[in-house]
């Protein structure tokens, strides 16, 4: 069709053309056939069934902040350094991004325990285990586990599961809950999941039919809650956490959110609690779970005890982790048989094991019918990851005293632990010493949440240009030092306020450096736009 256009046009323009004569309506003529002619062939090509505009509007309207745009950017970024390394140029200010927008250690090089790998890497290659010398390659606790695993799974990591989990490691978690909580805990009520995010989801998913139930969430909230909210089309319920007295939870707080859901025609069915809290890092004493605790039993609420971070408490002497479960025991009676779901994770604490996507979830006056619909969400998804389902294993099992790798293990997880509480304290310490911001300690997790009091003329600027003006503070941290935080706006926060979230998971040697790039952005920003 494009090649007769083109006679089309040289016919025309020879048959017409005259010495000194201007051609107008033969080239338009001709343009309209091309035009035509490509209309044509456009509209033989095949309509997308799947368009932007006909898929599922709340997958459009979710938000994951942690890894929004700002790490769309970062990775943008993250090549361009590359291509800058290859042809030996120096165009940007610096020479590597650092991930300060998740909480993921060993990308920002925290070290798998060695335990932990040893043993995987056996179940992995079982015939390694029929080697002579093996004994002289691994420590003796080490294939001893390897071989009580393998034989609990035939042999293979390669094969399903069952559903809800693999029975050796659903009696460790039983026996860890126990001894850390003081009361009896059933391998049947416990579910292992891939990471406590799959969980969060399937609870969720059995929660929400519709706009018309909510969930109460903290704000400032991790954004699963939200995005996981708005994709299975329920409602969040904010409650807000007081920030100007250590993000600390108040129930009156709690009754103002609940009372306005109900004013407007919402179902209150559940109430989110992150403790340690992300991304704040507060810790709760037992006396405000007490009250959490009686909040949700007077109102009839799902407690869905989110509680990854519980080896990440910085303030043991003060404000020692104390589980929801250890909690509604304790306080007995009605209380002990609370509606409530409690999450653990192999990702964060000192194991900081994220790719591995293990995790479980413990029931709690969950009834028969209730379970058996969780497990055919379960089975929906086959079984959990084998390798993920294992490091829970080796989480909540770890070696003891006497054992070979003892000694080791307990070097690695307290030089973890031990850098992780001198890092919060640095980066703490950093950001309260720049102008207009303040940061409450970081009690527990692996974050600071510092409120910016950005100057009136980069709030305007940043509005002029359809940016949330925490969203281009952070833009711009990232385009001048190559330091990838989040926005507060991404978890949610008091009208009126700014802040960003930031891990503090670089190493010792990395965090000053850090503190130092962060502090001279923030100077010259801030006189930018005084």
């Amino acid at each position: 069709m494009f090649r007769r256009s083109l006679k089309l046009l040289s016919k025309e323009t020879i048959t017409r053309v005259k010495p000194n004569t201007t051609i107008v309506q033969p080239i338009t003529s001709s343009t309209t056939v091309i035009n035509k002619n490509i209309n044509t062939f456009e509209n033989m090509q095949p309509k997308k069934s799947m368009t932007i505009d006909n898929i599922c509007q709340n997958v459009r309207n979710a938000q994951y902040a942690v890894r929004g745009e700002l790490v769309i950017r970062a990775e943008s970024i993250s090549h361009q350094l590359e291509k800058q390394k290859k042809e030996g140029s120096k165009v940007l200010p610096f020479d590597e991004i650092v991930y300060c927008n998740i909480g993921n250690p060993q990308q920002l090089k925290q070290k798998p325990l060695t335990f932990f790998r040893q043993v995987v890497s056996l179940t992995e290659c079982p015939e390694l285990l029929d080697n002579p010398y093996i004994e002289k390659i691994y420590p003796a606790d080490v294939i001893a586990r390897a071989r009580e695993i393998l034989g609990s799974i035939n042999n293979t990591t390669g094969a399903y599961s069952s559903s809800q989990g693999i029975s050796l490691v659903l009696k460790s978690v039983a026996s860890f809950i126990e001894k850390r909580d003081g009361h009896p805990a059933d391998p049947s009520e416990i579910f292992l999941t891939d990471g406590a995010s799959t969980g969060v989801q399937r609870i969720l998913k059995l929660l929400i039919k519709d706009r018309s139930d909510g969930i109460m969430i903290p704000i400032p909230q991790y954004p699963l809650y939200s995005a996981t909210i708005e994709l299975y089309n329920g409602s969040q319920l904010g409650y807000l956490l007081n920030e100007e007295k250590g993000w600390s939870l108040e129930v009156s707080e709690l009754e103002r959110s609940y009372n306005d859901a109900v004013a407007k025609g919402v179902n209150p069915r559940a109430l989110v609690i992150i403790n340690p809290g992300n991304p704040t890092g507060q810790c709760l004493d037992k006396a405000n779970m007490e009250e959490v605790v009686k909040f949700c039993l007077n109102k009839g609420l799902v407690l869905l005890a989110d509680e990854v971070y519980q080896e990440n408490v910085y303030v043991k002497e003060d404000k020692p982790f104390i589980s929801f479960k250890k909690v509604v025991k304790d306080m007995g009676g009605e209380y002990a048989d609370l509606e409530m779901v409690s999450f653990h994770s192999v990702s964060k604490g000192f194991v900081g094991e994220c790719g591995k996507r293990g995790g479980y979830m413990e029931l709690n006056g969950i009834t028969s019918d209730v379970k058996a619909e969780i497990y055919k969400l379960a089975s929906i998804g086959l079984c959990p990851n084998v390798i993920g389902q294992l490091v829970v294993d080796l989480m909540v099992r770890p070696p003891t005293p006497g054992d070979s790798s003892y000694e080791l293990y307990i070097k690695e997880r307290d030089g973890i632990y031990d850098s992780l509480k001198k890092r919060a304290n640095l980066l703490n310490k950093a950001l309260n010493s720049l102008e207009g911001v303040t940061c409450n300690p970081s009690e527990g997790a692996m974050y600071a949440f510092p409120q910016i009091r950005l100057p009136k003329k980069a709030v305007e600027y940043a509005q002029s240009i359809g940016k949330a003006p925490d969203a281009y503070y952070c833009i711009q941290l990232l385009e001048h030092t190559g330091i990838c935080v989040v926005p507060g706006s991404g978890f949610g926060q008091k009208d009126g306020t700014y802040h960003f979230r930031t891990t503090f998971l670089p190493s010792e040697e990395a965090i000053e450096g850090v503190c130092e790039r962060i502090a001279d952005f923030h100077k010259q920003f801030m006189n930018k736009y005084k």
